[in-house]
């Protein structure tokens, strides 16, 4: 029986428990004969490490694990290696969240000022990621990438290293078809969707249970509740917090307006930008949510373990963790299985450009995402589709070439912003926010003059 090196690139991830957990849960369909974390940040991914290895030891002592900030030790002869890095971690985060909310802009780190400043700072460590891996894995290698914001770093990724192997995924459709089949009252794996978008900017349109349509009746509940059911133990733990629960009930506001199709949830930001800032507490964003939260338990949890030998959090599984491990093993095991990722159109949706990074169904293969065919979308989801390409297009070639005034076209263009004057106070304070972590942007112009 083949056995698979994982290499998990962001080892100090607070998710690297629970993404843990689904592997030793489904062992018999990928095998492991070593995991190997690495992070930049070694004294973080340590005591991470320990619960890792602590979930481990719950299934089997035949896995080796390594620990290690070394690139080559890391990746040498990987055969799949799992990509979830926050740079700046939840320091700039927080910033990322709250310079655009005092500039009264949405403040949220994938989508809006936030999501383009993170942009900045991921594409450069993806880029160095994926050569370290095409230098020291195996050539089939395939990295799993979970790294925000996805629909940039994808972008990032296909223009600067286009042959790479890599499956860039989002567990937010995942999350959003849970809550859907908990209303319809069936399992998760029942549901069969369509659906068409970029990451975190798309739209259901079908909502399929035994080859029945179930979409009107996900929208009438949609209507009354949001997209939540009344025991909220049904939402995945990670989705459980006040802020998740906020952004699902949103989900009746913008079917209020646009009812054709079941929205993906962050479209609030982008729809509803006024609301979003009325609605927000610009001293305690979701970056302070998730630093109280799920990682001062994390911490806190691995401080006792050191003291006790026990582990008082079991990591759940949740969405997060399953869907990684499922995409894997549809690429280990060549399955073709149905999900929804990130992968270049091609013509899957004829009236977008070619070369857009979208989110649709696509079979998972050994050799990739085979997208499934959609066809020409109506005119108003393509219209708002090509500005957020634009937005996201314009912020990766602000990256490689330098330009401050390609990075300002990039914010200007995004829906989260009234205007290029606050575009340009947004980008301004960012730039001194992440002098350390993104690319010199320089002028090309100053004072109507060419420099």
């Amino acid at each position: 029986m083949k056995k698979y090196i994982l290499a998990v690139a962001g080892g100090g991830s607070t998710y690297t428990p629970g993404i843990i957990r689904s592997l030793m849960d489904r062992l018999e369909d990928l095998p492991l004969s070593e995991i190997r974390f690495y992070d930049i940040d070694g004294e973080r991914q340590s005591k991470v490490v320990v619960a890792a290895k602590a979930v481990i030891a719950e299934y089997t002592d035949s896995i080796l694990v390594t620990d290690t900030t070394d690139p080559q030790t890391a990746f040498e002869n990987a055969d799949f290696v799992f990509a979830q890095m926050r740079v700046g971690k939840y320091a700039l985060r927080e910033l990322d969240e709250k310079i655009p909310l005092s500039h009264n802009v949405v403040g949220q780190e994938t989508c809006g000022p936030g999501g383009l400043a993170y942009g900045l700072r991921t594409i450069a460590p993806m880029i160095e990621l994926i050569d370290y891996v095409e230098q020291y894995a195996k050539e089939t290698a395939w990295i799993v990438n979970y790294s925000n914001p996805a629909s940039i770093v994808a972008e990032g990724v296909r223009k600067l290293r286009p042959k790479a192997r890599v499956l860039n995924i989002c567990d937010m459709p995942v999350a959003t078809m849970r809550n859907i089949a908990a209303i319809l009252g069936v399992e998760r794996d029942e549901l069969v969707v369509d659906y068409f978008g970029l990451n975190h900017f798309g739209w259901f349109t079908r909502l399929d249970v035994n080859g029945i349509d179930r979409l009107a009746e996900v929208r009438e509940h949609v209507y009354k509740h949001g997209l939540l059911t009344e025991d909220v133990s049904k939402i995945d733990y990670r989705h459980a917090d006040s802020s998740w629960i906020k952004t699902f009930k949103n989900i009746k506001l913008i079917m209020d307006h646009f009812p054709e199709y079941l929205p993906n949830p962050y479209l609030q930001y982008y729809l509803f930008p006024d609301h979003i800032v009325e609605t927000s507490n610009k001293d305690y964003t979701r970056a302070n949510e998730v630093m109280d939260g799920r990682e001062k338990t994390l911490f806190e949890t691995v401080e006792k373990f050191e003291e006790t030998g026990i582990l008082e959090d079991s990591f759940a599984v949740g969405v997060h963790g399953t869907f990684i491990v499922d995409v894997t093993v549809s690429i280990a095991q060549n399955l073709g299985k149905r999900y929804v990722v990130m992968t270049e159109n091609n013509g899957t949706i004829p009236n977008l450009p070619a070369d857009a990074m979208i989110e649709v169904p696509a079979f998972i293969t050994a050799d990739g995402p085979k997208p499934e065919f959609v066809g020409d979308i109506p005119y108003f989801y393509k219209a708002m589709i090509e500005q957020q390409l634009a937005s996201e297009k314009i912020l990766v070639e602000a990256i490689i070439e330098g330009s401050y005034e390609k990075a300002l076209q990039a914010f200007t263009l995004n829906k989260t912003l009234p205007s290029a004057k606050v575009a340009k106070a947004v980008l301004d304070d960012l730039i001194a926010a992440n002098k350390d972590f993104w690319p010199t942007l320089k002028k090309e112009y100053k004072e109507g003059s060419l420099v």
